[in-house]
């Protein structure tokens, strides 16, 4: 990691440590909120303030064209990549959750390869040690879920890779940060508007799920989705979504500290092997960028 820039290394830092955080945030998110309102309201109240500060900066507005790609992006990644993962939150066990998570590099191999750029052997090897790690993982835990929270963390996974894959590559946004708040927006909105139509309510509302809720607007969505939409912009996706290994390593480290839960010998050769994957992947060399990644580069902060 010592090779890498330091804004990549402090973007891939804030995903690794608050998007492991963030699931233990939305279980408890959920005891208050319904799915696709707890996403909704909380990538609008992201996407609100931050689209007023960079208003209040004199930020230009995003032209129709880029207000069309964050839609398409903001739709794919957050209406139906965070909306289907709050809703199989609802029924998946946590090991058979980090599984699915640790299956995304795979599906970024998959869509990526399909736009002429398949993973480099260095990239494959840290993809496949960092699935067999999190399976390691997950084995030690519960693997009871119901088939609709499979289905629903399946096309979560799906949805977001191919957003991601394609904001690399075929869509233009807005410059910038202007970028992250056009797509937390018409996400945002999307996912409000799925949750009316199925009849969501709050019911109650209780300090843990209100809290909860701000952290995942705070920190989830300004700090951690603005970071993972920068590494889409600087470095190859299998990099981007190294992520998916260090998720669940974090998981587990809360809940021995707030959950009491143990640690086993299992649990810490597979966080040793994730850890090691990740290595593999964040010193990977480069892949060539090809021509259509160009236009993405252009909305990267500086």
């Amino acid at each position: 990691m010592r090779t890498l820039p330091k804004f990549v290394l402090l973007a891939l830092i804030t995903v690794y440590l608050v998007w492991g955080s963030t699931y233990l945030a939305i279980h408890f998110a959920l005891h208050s909120f319904p799915p696709f309102l707890l996403m909704g309201t909380r990538f609008l109240a992201a996407g609100g303030v931050l689209f007023a500060w960079l208003k209040l900066r004199g930020t230009a507005f995003p032209t129709f064209r880029q207000w069309r790609d964050a839609g398409i992006v903001g739709i794919l990644l957050l209406g139906c990549g965070m909306g289907l993962t709050a809703v199989a939150q609802q029924y998946v066990s946590s090991g058979l959750t980090a599984v699915f998570i640790a299956s995304s590099p795979l599906m970024f191999a998959l869509w990526s390869g399909l736009f002429g750029d398949w993973p480099s052997g260095r990239e494959w090897a840290g993809i496949l040690a960092g699935f067999a790690g999190a399976v390691l993982l997950a084995g030690s835990g519960d693997f009871a879920a119901q088939p609709i929270g499979v289905l629903a963390l399946a096309g979560a996974v799906a949805c977001w890779t191919f957003g991601s894959v394609l904001s690399q590559r075929k869509l233009a946004l807005a410059p910038g940060a202007m970028g992250f708040a056009s797509e937390m927006l018409v996400g945002g909105s999307f996912l409000l508007c799925v949750g009316l139509l199925r009849g969501e309510a709050i019911v109650t509302l209780d300090e843990r799920a209100l809290f909860a809720w701000a952290y995942l607007v705070t920190a989830g969505s300004l700090a951690g989705f603005s970071a993972y939409m920068y590494l889409l912009s600087k470095v190859p996706p299998a990099r981007a979504s190294s992520y998916a290994y260090v998720n669940p390593v974090i998981a587990v480290v809360l809940g021995v500290w707030l959950a009491d839960e143990s640690l086993g010998a299992r649990e810490t050769v597979a966080m040793a092997i994730i850890l090691g994957s990740v290595l593999l992947l964040t010193t990977a060399r480069a892949a060539p960028k090809p021509a259509g990644r160009s236009l993405r580069a252009n909305t990267s902060t500086q």
